[in-house]
């Protein structure tokens, strides 16, 4: 089969950790990404899930408590000793 270059840019630094990666499985970075593209294809899909990490309610709520603390330390009580908060449970 003939085959034709093509031109991406990527970072350095995902560049070089993919081709180490790659060759951990025998594969040069051409071979991955035709695998890659190949399995695209054939599912007519991306081969796997692309998402976004949205936080829930819980996280939130956790992460907006973090940030009044970060804000009003001395209102919030602080232990040095993991051993003291197992012993407040």
């Amino acid at each position: 089969m003939a085959k034709v270059s093509t031109n991406i840019s990527i970072d350095p630094k995902l560049k070089e950790s993919s081709i180490a990666l790659f060759s951990e499985f025998g594969l040069d970075l051409s071979t991955a990404i035709s695998l890659f593209l190949q399995q695209s294809v054939r599912e007519q899909r991306i081969p796997f899930e692309i998402r976004l990490e949205i936080p829930n309610e819980t996280t939130k709520a956790a992460l907006s408590e973090y940030e009044e603390m970060k804000k009003d330390k001395e209102k919030y009580k602080r232990n040095s000793k993991f051993a003291d908060i197992l012993g407040e449970l």
